[in-house]
């Protein structure tokens, strides 16, 4: 791996990736209507002859899917194409930025523009050491020249660390808001909120209920049976403890509740969208403080999925 004059980096701040890029499909209903039933939003304004898209859908409009976009320039591919020349070849997203200047529509269609908003110099992380590049989007509607908001893209082209010895699981960030949870699955029992001022269950733990805002509530008891909502495979990039390819999984409860986990007793590449699971609690290693247990979900054999 060769080092990269950082001026030379920089020189590709400012520098245009997109221009006039446009949205595949114009904002419509029926997009809208499966994102709001995989995020489990119920929010009337996005639904009926009035309806606006849920703001968190701007990058969405602007995909452009496996056959990609027509008009980009060549910066973009010149600054990877330099970075992947001096050994930084990986690659991960590390965050993004929305604004909303205004509410999108059903019809509204979309243009954009992309611009290398930053290079940072050369960064070392656990991950490895290169270079952070943060792209800026700006999304207008068609005929309307002010933006409807502007998406921050930030990404980490980097030269993988060497590997270290296979060590123990993390364990999960404990808090004052979700330390009962945990408690209930050392103790084998997977435990859901419940709002003790309208009964509505949720899942994850939060501090106050999102549909009536009552700070109250206790817990039931999931009874364990559960079908896969949607899942992933992850492939890269490699973490310690963690040996890929593997399944995560959203599971929908009995319960009605969604979380997130592993799908155990089939191989990852038999995941199914329908699938029915029960949950167990699987013991792993930690770090350097003993074992802990975590909740995951069995394939249920031989019934379909």
């Amino acid at each position: 791996m060769s080092g990269i004059p950082y001026e030379r980096l920089k020189a590709f701040e400012g520098r245009v990736a997109a221009t006039a890029g446009r949205g595949r499909d114009p904002v419509n209903e029926p997009m809208i209507r499966h994102w709001c039933e995989a995020m489990g939003d119920t929010n009337p304004a996005y639904q009926g002859p009035d309806a606006i898209a849920p703001p968190t859908m701007l990058q969405a409009w602007t995909m452009g899917g496996l056959s990609g976009h027509t008009g980009r320039s060549g910066a973009h591919d010149e600054l990877f194409g330099l970075l992947d020349d001096a050994g930084y070849t990986s690659i991960v997203a590390t965050d993004c930025e929305q604004e909303y200047l205004r509410p999108l529509r059903p019809g509204d269609r979309i243009v954009f523009d992309v611009v290398i908003e930053s290079v940072s110099e050369r960064k070392t992380t656990k991950l490895g050491t290169g270079h952070f590049v943060t792209t800026r989007m700006d999304v207008r509607a068609e005929g309307d020249p002010e933006p409807v908001g502007t998406h921050r893209f930030r990404m980490l082209k980097y030269a993988p660390a060497p590997k270290k010895p296979r060590v123990g699981r993390p364990r999960p960030v404990i808090n004052r808001d979700n330390a009962g949870f945990w408690d209930g699955v050392g103790a084998h029992r997977l435990l859901i909120q419940r709002c003790g001022g309208c009964a509505t269950l949720r899942f994850p733990w939060l501090p106050g209920c999102a549909a009536c805002g009552s700070p109250e509530w206790d817990t039931v008891e999931a009874g364990g049976e559960g079908t896969v909502y949607s899942y992933v495979v992850m492939h890269h990039p490699p973490f310690p403890a963690f040996d890929p390819p593997y399944a995560v999984a959203l599971v929908e409860l009995a319960e009605g509740v969604r979380m997130v986990s592993n799908v155990v007793g089939v191989p990852y590449d038999k995941v199914r969208i329908g699938m029915p699971v029960r949950l167990e609690f699987l013991r792993v290693a930690g770090d350097a403080d003993g074992e802990w247990e975590l909740p995951v979900f069995r394939a249920v054999v031989g019934s379909g999925g």
